[in-house]
């Protein structure tokens, strides 16, 4: 389908990729919203390092490639320093919740104003293979192949607890459920953190795992923490239950760059104060 975000730049991915879903929703979350009056250059995307990263050459959209680990404190210099653009980060499991953890921790802690959506496929796909945060006990991989000795970690628990404003998750093989959930984050005022269980066909192929186990919530209230905690711990990533999708928690509060002053009208003392906030949080 080609529109006005499409690239030149050949896709790369492999064939059955789960990030072909992601770029297909935000793709279509970005073109409504600019039908709706957002404009076109007041959106940044901001990735990392990994097969996830890709996705921003193919969006003819302003875009920044950050270090391994490091979309959260790049995302959030660029939101701090420019309050009005919409900024949205796309990593991976391993860079987001691996070593750029307390960058995560953080955004959520101060309610900064970004979207983070999380291409969580629970393995290492562009150095072929390694275990994650999320893989599962007994997980054998590349650098594991006897099998994890450890247990994954419950992200969206992690990132609730922290203090994040709207926590959600959805599937490579759910595309509508990711436009609804990819446009709620990304316009709700505060920080948003969009799980998906995006499936590596290469190297760990999950898709028939969660089509036998993923429902969509319904009856839920999002306003509710501990309901929305409730229905987080339902998987904890590793044990054979049901794997709910959708909004868990969404509330409003106080933003973190509100407390800033308002950035220079000067467009060079601004892009001065850009790059002065990238290099702090890089």
């Amino acid at each position: 389908m080609g529109n006005k975000l499409d690239t030149y730049a050949q896709n790369t991915w492999c064939a059955g990729c789960g990030n072909f879903a992601i770029l297909g929703a935000i793709k279509a979350v970005l073109l409504s919203l600019v039908e709706e009056g957002t404009l076109l250059e007041n959106i940044v995307l901001v990735s990392g390092i990994g097969c996830h990263a890709k996705i921003v050459d193919y969006i003819n959209v302003n875009s920044f490639y950050s270090l391994h680990g490091r979309v959260v404190p790049a995302a959030s210099a660029i939101k701090i320093s420019r309050p009005g653009l919409k900024v949205i980060g796309f990593a991976g499991d391993g860079d987001c919740y691996g070593e750029g953890l307390e960058h995560l921790i953080f955004a959520a802690k101060r309610n900064i104003d970004i979207t983070m959506i999380v291409h969580n496929n629970r393995v290492y796909g562009l150095t072929t293979g390694q275990y994650t945060p999320t893989s599962p006990l007994n997980f054998k991989g590349r650098s594991t192949p006897a099998g994890t000795k450890e247990l994954p970690i419950n992200p969206l628990e992690l990132i609730l607890s922290a203090g994040a404003g709207f926590v959600g998750r959805g599937t490579s093989h759910g595309i509508e459920l990711l436009k609804k959930i990819f446009k709620e984050a990304i316009l709700h005022k505060g920080f948003s953190l969009v799980d998906v269980l995006q499936v590596c066909v290469t190297y760990y192929n999950m898709y028939e795992y969660y089509d036998q186990r993923v429902y969509e919530l319904a009856e839920h209230n999002p306003e509710d923490y501990q309901q929305a905690l409730g229905k987080i711990r339902e998987w904890d990533y590793n044990q054979d239950t049901k794997i709910p999708l959708g909004v868990f928690y969404k509330k409003q509060g106080p933003v973190f760059e509100e407390s800033f002053p308002a950035p220079q009208a000067d467009p060079v003392q601004r892009d001065v104060l850009i790059k002065k906030a990238l290099k702090r949080a890089i």
